[in-house]
């Protein structure tokens, strides 16, 4: 290992005196329209009861769930502070709620914070700062109260833009099948059918593969180009500063000049491409620029003799070789050598067909030399006209390909794509194409680059130049809706992804996302019409949908029926429950949200129901603990924020601003309470109200959160020393790494490109594109990385990384033995505690591998007298090792002490205990972590071999319902195939092998479960 939806508080806008003088105060109220004003209390909950009790907000109609519209009759505060102590006045009207309150709000309390010395120099030398005590503490609470308690039926679960089979283990088993049967031509095809479905599934690398394997096996030109983008995309590689669009990582998989190249070599997808090498070695004709001299003013010389005929433009003559323009296409030798009349002439009169003289002239030189070389673009282009007209289908090629070497960047291709659109000239739209798509997402801005997408009339052109397909328009709509999903492009390119779907699935998901979109911009009744359409191609998911337009058109009790039928038909998915529990009330509705939790334990929508619904039984305490249940091993932004509230509430500022913190690190631009207030704005009003801290103690509170597996509160404080020093790549690092211990990829991977744009050093800018290859699956080009920055400058990342690498590609001694010696060179190179722990942690690791225990332990050791706590697992399995198991259970029994709740320490531990306590340290370790597997795995494994089989797969099923495991499915399969089921291990083993098709033991078992089942056929 490297390592809340909120209403508005109040339906007027409200001015709030404080009156920190301590003198009488008197509060006046103005009312325009509807709402009133409400008085301000000393202790948060009361003043938020008193508040909404008089404003109405926590009413009998809300409290039954019934629709609440926000944006009509609901307005936002302000809150004016009042420090001269006067009359304090609360104006009330009738309209309004700006997008400026966060600001207004922002300035507010910075103006009262300034003026009331809260910023005083003793807080800013780090004095102890207790809110609890002082009256100004409820300033901050009090005055986001007008944002609105978080209201239970305003949190509804967003709808999946993905396809979502109701049984995703036979759609997984029959993916595997028909992409194993199909031609070799047809599997590019396959691979996208199977990226389709792992998009939804948490684990990118799953999609990556079928990416790759999509682009392997892709033939055509237009295919290569959108596959070979959309790999480059999913590195975001435009974010990299100083990269350009057309930089080529080295390999022919994402190659542009490749990707214009046609043909099918599955086996040199991963070999190195052409282009460091000279660049015309690819056969593709480039166009030289400069002096020279344009050939066509090419003197005939001797050869004047050859020409037998003459075309004549106005009164120029172009004298030419009657066979040699013959041969250039059918309508030529018909002309010359049929029964036309030019047939009979010497001289023809070519003016009226709209090529210039020059022009002409060029043809006739290509006649001769077959080559456009040597032309300038303007005659390349007429060449282009004239082989259309004439049916030249050579010529046509030959221009073509020179000119889609031209397009170099988005000036050129802006430049030539209208021509090859009117020309219908594939590969030069292809190159145009190959530039708009390697600046995704900034061309999706750029109305000149949309508008020969967008439009129906767009798609047929593309189409009519072999450019409109299916797989172009998931792409492009894929980057849009991740850029902005209630947007038009968003909407336009879906509809032509619609217009190009032809198979089943592919109709399935077109129609299924345009439905998430349209319910996204509340245009309900185009969303139902769209759900049902997906429906009616075949995507049960899609009903809840058609359920969630119902509903959202008033029809309650009809989407309750809906999804009651859809449980009573299919079998029951958490999705499911939690769907229906929209459409019911009080115990029924908590009995199917509790069936969702025992379902799927990942959905995070009962947890957050629950909280609030505890909150508004003034239970903050038990919704704190609900909504942890959750963030313990699902961290998301939503979370984090309901519990910055809670903590808000208890006027726990320093946990709030860790939360807040946090939050924004998973998504720099996250609007809190209900899209109102930037959270960049809550934390300038949180961290006047907690401990400062220099740049100094963060790196002392970094070592502590880390040392005690803190991750959540790391990222807060890694957070702030990034605010106080945007551009230290180090730290940047470090947040990557944190946010892979919490399994969020995509903030991981902005934050490595982040250190990667900071980096210092060519050495450092090395590892960090190191760290970004190999973490997209490129291990041969990340370990050239490290190489390359340690021929520059022995450090430690560039050793840790280069054995890293090699660690996880190979597994035998010798490489086991080398890998031992970069970890010893990188321990020998600066570096801080934190790295250096994790270095002497997986040289540990290594050593147990080559059964060099004592060494190992000796490593493990120091790494814990550097406080890096993992270690103690290591050493656990040293002892282990040694048989001695009771202080195996000692050493994990530390780490679970110091890392509270860590699911992995459970784990682990019950590995060194008896069946009973290891029984309930798995127990503990599902309640804490659900999407671990292997507590499934040794429960069922125990079922087994009590001869207990139906509850055994009962045991696994129940985990391959929200997580799809390569290894449940593999112990699901072996079991069903010891009880003589050989139907289902066939289907189990699919389903893995579509997971990972190289996995040997479920090839194996898949191999004999196909013998047993033949032979029990033949009986």
């Amino acid at each position: 290992m490297r390592s809340l939806k909120m209403v508005d508080g109040c339906k007027s806008t409200q001015v709030c005196t404080f009156n920190p003088s301590g003198t009488a105060a008197t509060t006046t109220t103005t009312t325009t329209g509807s709402g009133g004003g409400g008085g301000v209390g000393e202790k948060l909950l009361q003043h938020l009861q008193d508040h909404l009790r008089v404003n109405s907000i926590r009413s009998k109609s809300n409290r039954n769930y019934q629709n609440f519209q926000p944006a009509n009759n609901v307005n936002s505060g302000v809150v004016a502070i009042n420090p001269s102590g006067t009359a304090a006045t609360t104006t009330t009207t009738g309209s309004g709620g700006g997008g400026g309150v966060g600001e207004k709000l922002l300035q507010h309390l910075q103006d009262h914070l300034r003026v009331n010395s809260i910023r005083s120099k003793s807080n800013r030398n780090y004095q102890n700062f207790q809110p609890a005590n002082n009256v100004n503490s409820g300033v901050v609470a009090e005055a986001l109260a007008i944002y609105g308690l978080p209201q239970a039926e305003l949190i509804e679960p967003q709808i999946e833009p993905f396809l979502k089979p109701v049984n995703f283990v036979e759609t997984l088993a029959d993916v595997y099948r028909r992409i194993d049967k199909c031609p070799q031509f047809e599997k590019s095809g396959m691979y996208l059918e199977q990226c389709a479905m792992f998009k939804g599934l948490t684990d990118p690398k799953l999609f990556r593969q079928s990416l790759r394997a999509a682009r392997q096996y892709a033939v055509d030109v237009h295919t290569k180009v959108v596959l070979s983008t959309w790999l480059r995309f999913e590195r975001r590689e435009d974010e990299l500063i100083g990269t350009s669009a057309m930089d080529c990582c080295g390999r022919n998989m994402e190659c542009p000049r490749t990707a214009l190249v046609n043909g099918h070599n599955p086996e040199s997808i991963y070999d190195p491409c052409m282009c460091p090498r000279s660049p015309r070695e690819d056969g593709i004709a480039e166009f030289y620029t400069g002096d020279q001299e344009c050939s066509t003013s090419w003197s005939h010389g001797d050869d004047e003799d050859d020409y037998d005929m003459s075309f004549y433009i106005g009164d120029d003559e172009v004298r030419c070789n009657r066979y040699s323009i013959a041969s250039l296409s059918r309508p030529f030798q018909a002309m010359l050598y049929g029964s036309f009349m030019e047939s009979r002439r010497e001289k023809i009169n070519f003016s009226q067909n709209g090529i210039t003289v020059k022009g002409m002239r060029a043809a006739e030189i290509y006649s001769r030399t077959r080559s456009v070389e040597s032309f300038d673009l303007d005659v390349v282009l007429e060449l282009l006209s004239l082989a259309n007209k004439y049916c030249c289908e050579e010529m046509k090629s030959a221009c073509d390909a020179c000119l889609a070497s031209l397009v170099t960047d988005m000036e050129r291709a802006m430049l030539l794509i209208e021509h090859g659109l009117e020309e219908t000239a594939h590969l030069l739209v292809a190159a145009c194409l190959l530039v708009f798509l390697r600046e995704l997402p900034s061309s999706m801005h750029n109305p000149n680059v949309m508008r020969f997408f967008c439009g129906s009339e767009a798609r047929d052109k593309l189409a009519l130049a072999g450019h409109a397909s299916f797989l172009l328009y998931y792409l492009l709509s894929q980057v849009a809706m991740e850029d902005d999903m209630k947007s038009n492009t968003t909407v336009m390119l879906l509809e032509r992804l619609g217009e190009c779907a032809t198979d089943g699935w592919q109709k399935q998901l077109a129609f299924h996302q345009l439905g998430c979109v349209m319910l996204e911009r509340e245009e309900y009744k185009d969303a139902q019409k769209w759900f049902e359409a997906a429906v009616e191609a075949g995507h049960v998911y899609s009903l809840v949908g058609v359920a969630r337009t119902n509903y959202k058109r008033g029809h309650k009790y009809k989407a309750y029926k809906l999804m009651n039928s859809l449980v009573s038909d299919y079998t029951p998915y958490g999705w499911m429950y939690q769907e229906r529990s929209l459409y019911c009330n009080g115990k029924e509705k908590m009995m199917d949200l509790d069936t969702t939790t025992e379902l799927d334990p990942t959905l995070s929508y009962p947890y957050k129901y629950r909280a609030v619904s505890m909150l508004e039984e003034d239970k903050i305490g038990a919704a704190i603990s609900e909504i942890n249940k959750i963030i313990g091993f699902k961290v998301s932004p939503d979370c984090l924020e309901l519990r910055a509230w809670f903590l808000i509430s208890l006027e726990e500022y320093e946990g709030a601003l860790r939360d807040v913190r946090a939050l924004l690190t998973l998504d720099r631009n996250y609007m809190m309470f209900n899209g109102k207030l930037h959270g960049n704005h809550l934390v300038e009003i949180l961290r006047h109200h907690v401990q400062q801290w220099s740049q100094a103690d963060c790196w002392m509170q970094l070592y502590d959160r880390w040392s005690s597996v803190d991750d959540i509160g790391s990222l807060a404080v890694v957070h702030h020393m990034l605010a106080n020093d945007p551009g230290k790549s180090l730290v940047c690092f470090r947040q990557s790494l944190l946010l892979l211990r919490l399994n969020c990829q995509k903030a991981a991977m902005r934050s490595l490109r982040m250190a990667r744009n900071h980096s210092t050093s060519e050495q450092e800018r090395l590892v960090y594109e190191g760290w970004v290859l190999y973490d997209t699956g490129h291990r041969e080009e990340a370990l050239a990385k490290a190489e390359e920055s340690i021929s520059i400058q022995r450090s430690f990342e560039a050793f840790f990384l280069k054995a890293y690498v090699l660690a996880e590609t190979n597994s035998d001694h010798e490489s086991s033995l080398y890998v031992i010696q970069l970890l010893e060179e990188a321990l020998r190179c600066p570096s801080d505690g934190l790295r250096k722990g994790q270095a002497l942690s997986n040289l540990g690791s290594v050593y147990v591998e080559c059964e060099k225990l004592d060494l190992a332990a000796d490593c493990y050791m120091n790494a814990l007298n550097i406080k890096h706590t993992r270690a103690h697992q290591g050493q656990a399995r040293v002892y282990h090792l040694k048989n001695q198991r009771r202080a195996a259970y000692d050493e994990m029994t530390k780490l679970i002490e110091k890392a509270r709740d860590n699911a992995s320490a459970y784990e682990k531990r019950s590995e060194y205990c008896d069946r009973d306590m290891a029984q309930s340290d798995l127990s503990m370790a599902t309640q804490l972590d659900p999407l671990r597997t292997y507590p499934y795995r040794y429960r069922a494994a125990i079922l087994m071999d009590d001869h207990k089989e139906a509850e055994a797969i009962a045991e696994l099923t129940k985990a391959v319902g929200f997580k799809p495991d390569l290894q449940l499915l593999h112990l699901r399969a072996a079991f069903h195939e010891s009880m003589g089921d050989y139907t289902s291990a066939i289907r189990d083993c699919e389903a893995a092998l579509c997971l990972d098709p190289t996995h040997k033991e479920t090839l194996e078992l898949h191999h004999k479960a196909q013998e047993q089942a033949s032979k029990q056929q033949h009986k």
